[in-house]
Order: structure tokens, then sequence, then C-alpha cells
């Protein structure tokens, strides 16, 4: 069974999800980014517990720059598996506009969680 995690990489903060069986996709909290090296360890840490054999990146189509340091970011982290990169163009206002009224919007992850769930189930669809 491949098990795989998603990340939203954003400046301050980077989205996380997973799936244990490619059925359920499940928001994991989000890590809070002090500097792209402390970031890097937390993915990796994660990559290892979950024992991931995918890491799902969401990168923008429409933001060169964007798409430059996520690559450079995907670069530092610890990890042997595969790394696939998905178009995630619009999915935080996706995520932003299904929560209205649900959730009281903060700036504490969970939206950046929600985003990468979307990139696995983008991932996952495109399969």
């Amino acid at each position: 069974m491949e098990r795989i995690i998603g990340i939203d990489v954003g400046l301050k903060r980077i989205g996380v999800a997973y799936t244990p069986d490619k059925k359920v996709i499940v928001p994991l909290k989000a890590i809070i980014r002090k500097n792209r090296n402390q970031a890097a360890k937390e993915v990796s840490d994660l990559l290892k517990e979950y024992k991931a054999d995918t890491l799902v990146v969401g990168i923008p189509k429409t933001n060169k720059e964007m798409q430059i340091r996520i690559k450079h970011f995907t670069n530092l982290i610890d990890f042997d598996g595969k790394i696939k990169f998905v178009d995630e163009s619009y999915t935080s206002a996706i995520v932003e506009e299904e929560i209205k009224g649900k959730i009281k919007y903060k700036r504490d992850g969970r939206i950046d969680s929600l985003a990468a769930m979307k990139i696995l189930e983008s991932y996952l669809d495109s399969k």
C-alpha cells in the first residue's frame, strides 16, 4: 500500500495531508515556518514518521518565482521516495470559499492543510 503525504508550501505555513491507502485523506497539523531549514527538517521528520513512499507537492503553474522557491525547498527535504509536483493554483481560495461560515478563519494552518488535502485529491484523481 502506497503511503502519500501532500504539502502546500507557503512562506509562513506548510499545509500537510496524508493518505495511507489512496481512499481516505486526512489533514495533519500545519508546519509553522520559521525558516526553510527548520521547515524542511519538519517535513522530513513527518515523511519518516508516516513511512511515506511519495511526497506530493503543490506548485502554482502561474507563479514562476514560487515554483523556483518550492523546488529549492523540496531539494532541502531528506527523502528517498518519489516526489511529484501537482498544479495547486487556486486551492487555498477554493478551500476558503468552501469553509466560509463553517470554520472561523484563523491563520493557524487549518486552511493550508485543507489545501494540501485538495492537492492530494487532485494527484489521486489524475492517476
